[in-house]
């Protein structure tokens, strides 16, 4: 039957159903940094995975290039044409990173 709990699994006033929280996640920019700057050969694996994008775009990888230039140089912009009909406003926010 559902409906009210039974007195004794309800919490107590003032307690927490979860003393602990929420468990903390670890930084991920930190260990991604650590993980890449693991070196192997000589090589660390940063530049292992940038040779290896590298060759697959030299071989015609449309993929593996457009990943190289938009993280080397930016994703392209993109123009924007509106046209508006009638007299409803319509609001336009632009964002642009710091160059």
């Amino acid at each position: 039957m559902r409906g009210v709990p039974p007195e004794h699994s309800k919490f107590k006033k003032g307690q927490s159903g979860n003393p602990n929280g929420r468990p903390k996640m670890p930084n991920l920019k930190e260990a991604m940094a650590k993980i890449l700057a693991d070196e192997k050969e000589g090589k660390t694996a940063l530049d292992a995975i940038l040779a290896a994008m590298r060759a697959k775009a030299a071989k015609g990888d449309v993929r593996a290039a457009e990943f190289l230039f938009d993280r080397g140089y930016g994703k392209p912009t993109q123009d924007i044409n509106m046209k508006q009909e009638g007299t409803q406003q319509v609001e336009v926010i632009i964002t642009r990173k710091a160059e």
